[in-house]
């Protein structure tokens, strides 16, 4: 079994979820249209100005049980200055706050703006989604960036494997996430196998969120998903460790073939199913507005925003809301939080996990 670098992910404790993690939204801008992104819609080609930092760091003391802070965007290295005057400090206050950190980064810049932050850093996570430099070239031209030449591509394709090679070669955690569809469900295994040879030490696997501009993908259907694990399983490098971490399978399932992908995933050697986080032990500020969501890519509305509002009371907000009413279920037997609010609209539409119990093994 690997460590876990984000233990309060496993989030309930005697009987309710708890504040223990907060992702700020640093960035609005990004030098990639990626297909699949999940924040797409957001981005923007000129950002407005950020929050003062105090007001975020004074919000962040308030949630006394905070144990991780991660960074998010868009890209968050794209303006060396607000590299230096916003996420600098964010994580040197988790750093001395002996929190964990997480920034997530497509490493297509400069390999010194990484190592500017890397001392603070507890785990570079990138998305790798692309079977090969022409399969990359296609995902990035995504949505309005059909001027992208192959060359431009390369380029930026070649700089994030060198970029991740050199991070995981100077002692950093290098983490890979890839989105299961039908573009990448046959290549896991072998996408796998490449990111184990640049040296990244975690490769997470999430099924594709149907969200903002990848609305219109696909879903994979639990069948075909069920396949694809066990493809994955099968090709894939066992030394690197494998985070599932929204599983679309749950022990209260009563079909076999879900206890079997179940069975067959807690046997495996360095392989871990992440509980959700989203909504049972994190929440998401908006560097910008300030605003305060589940996640930054899910469709529910604003729960509050930090000029007004304590975290620890949009928490609470949340936990009494109508729409995480169906997934806010906990199996002591197995430890199971429930589903993914997006995984159980998408893959469970109407199923209140409420009334389900783990089935025996």
């Amino acid at each position: 079994m690997m460590p876990d670098l984000w233990e309060p992910f496993r989030t309930r404790r005697e009987g309710r979820h708890r504040l223990t993690s907060v992702e700020v939204t640093v960035s609005n801008w990004c030098n990639l249209r990626c297909r699949h992104c999940a924040v797409g819609d957001s981005l923007v080609a000129h950002e407005a100005d950020r929050l003062p930092l105090d007001l975020i760091l004074r919000r962040l003391d308030e949630a006394e049980g905070l144990m991780t802070l991660s960074l998010t965007g868009g890209e968050l290295s794209g303006s060396l200055a607000a590299l230096r005057s916003f996420v600098l400090p964010l994580l040197r206050y988790a750093r001395d706050r002996g929190l964990k950190t997480q920034v997530n980064t497509n490493l297509t810049f400069e390999l010194g703006r990484y190592e500017l932050i890397a001392p603070y850093v507890d785990v570079f996570h990138i998305t790798w989604n692309y079977r090969d430099l022409h399969h990359f070239h296609r995902i990035v031209r995504g949505h309005g960036r059909a001027d992208v030449a192959p060359a431009a591509s390369e380029a930026l394709y070649t700089r994030i494997v060198e970029n991740a090679r050199a991070l995981a070669a100077q002692g950093c955690f290098v983490s890979a996430e890839t989105m299961v569809n039908r573009e990448t469900a046959d290549d896991l295994g072998e996408m796998n196998r490449f990111l184990a040879s640049l040296g990244c030490r975690r490769h997470e696997v999430h099924p594709m969120y149907p969200s903002d501009w990848a609305s219109d993908l696909p879903v994979l259907p639990l069948a075909e998903f069920r396949d694809a694990v066990h493809r994955f399983l099968a090709e894939r490098e066992p030394q690197l460790w494998v985070l599932f971490g929204t599983f679309p399978f749950f022990p209260c399932s009563p079909l076999p073939e879900d206890q079997e992908i179940l069975s067959l995933v807690r046997s495996a050697p360095n392989v871990t199913v992440r509980n959700c986080p989203d909504g049972r032990n994190r929440l998401n500020i908006d560097g910008f507005t300030g605003d305060v969501r589940v996640t930054d890519f899910a469709a529910v509305p604003p729960l509050g925003n930090i000029r007004t509002d304590r975290l620890e009371d949009v928490f609470e907000r949340w936990q009494n809301h109508p729409q995480f009413a169906p997934c806010n279920c906990y199996c002591p037997v197995v430890g199971c939080t429930g589903p993914n609010l997006l995984v159980a609209e998408m893959y469970y539409p109407g199923v209140d996990f409420r009334l389900r119990r783990a089935v025996p093994v």
